[in-house]
């Protein structure tokens, strides 16, 4: 599948949910954010769907983002029913971590390849101030229940302010050196304006090449995570909704406002 500027786009992140156990500084106000009534999230057969369309147009790597995914009940059944999809080469996870101890094995098992779990500090106290509810020892044991259940290979998405010479964000690589954990840093979004910037240490925020659709956890198909455009699978067909999607993808924008996004989860 080829949107118009001739890329390929092969490439779709799943938000199951909109909530989440943590309460990030970065990623909601303090009085948080309203949620989708779980009237309106997809199910799983729903979900599966939109996959196996999007396998047929030529989709070959798979990821499941929230919220949080791993709050999302049975989640270890929908991991199962994506990776039975004949024709996914690569199916991934973000998390946050904090449940992953219980989860890692089960998900291997169920068919996940690999997770991305995010860590900002390695600084308790701290770790705890950033999540407002969070412990770090939780997101440290799912990162070593992540590496036995062979989750590989293991990525540490790390927030900064500015620049990956923070004092944190230098924790952080030499903790990924030590254990042989690869990192990426993500340069904090502005909430009011809508600007992100380019992913260090991968390819995210690219949108000269960007190969990904996103499909939200009430079944909008989105050509852009930070563009209000999006079109929903059930009114449109998960087909057409997906070909809708293709044919707006932005060739540039990235490091400037995308009009102003509404669903930052993922």
């Amino acid at each position: 599948m080829y949107d118009r500027f001739n890329r390929k786009i092969n490439y779709l992140r799943i938000s199951v949910t909109d909530r989440c156990n943590l309460r990030c500084t970065y990623c909601m106000p303090e009085c948080g954010v309203d949620l989708i009534s779980h009237k309106e999230i997809l199910s799983f057969e729903e979900i599966l769907e939109v996959v196996s369309v999007s396998v047929g147009l030529g989709v070959d790597k798979i990821r499941i983002t929230g919220g949080e995914p791993l709050v999302r009940k049975g989640i270890v059944k929908l991991v199962e029913m994506i990776a039975g999809v004949p024709g996914i080469k690569d199916l991934a996870m973000t998390s946050n971590g904090s449940l992953l101890e219980k989860f890692a094995a089960p998900l291997k098992k169920a068919g996940l390849h690999r997770v991305n779990i995010s860590l900002d500090t390695l600084d308790p106290e701290k770790y705890t101030s950033i999540t407002r509810v969070g412990h770090i020892k939780q997101v440290l044991a799912g990162i070593n229940a992540a590496k036995q259940a062979g989750l590989t290979p293991l990525k540490i998405n790390c927030v900064i302010k500015t620049s990956p010479m923070e004092e944190d964000a230098r924790q952080v690589a030499a903790f990924c050196n030590e254990n042989d954990l690869e990192v990426r840093f993500i340069k904090e979004m502005d909430l009011e304006e809508g600007v992100f910037s380019r992913v260090i240490g991968g390819d995210g925020g690219h949108c000269i090449s960007c190969n990904r659709l996103r499909l939200t956890a009430n079944g909008k198909i989105k050509p852009c995570l930070f563009s209000d455009l999006e079109f929903d699978v059930r009114e449109f067909g998960v087909e057409q909704a997906i070909l809708r999607s293709v044919g707006l993808k932005p060739k540039s924008g990235s490091e400037n406002k995308i009009n102003k996004f509404s669903n930052i989860g993922g």
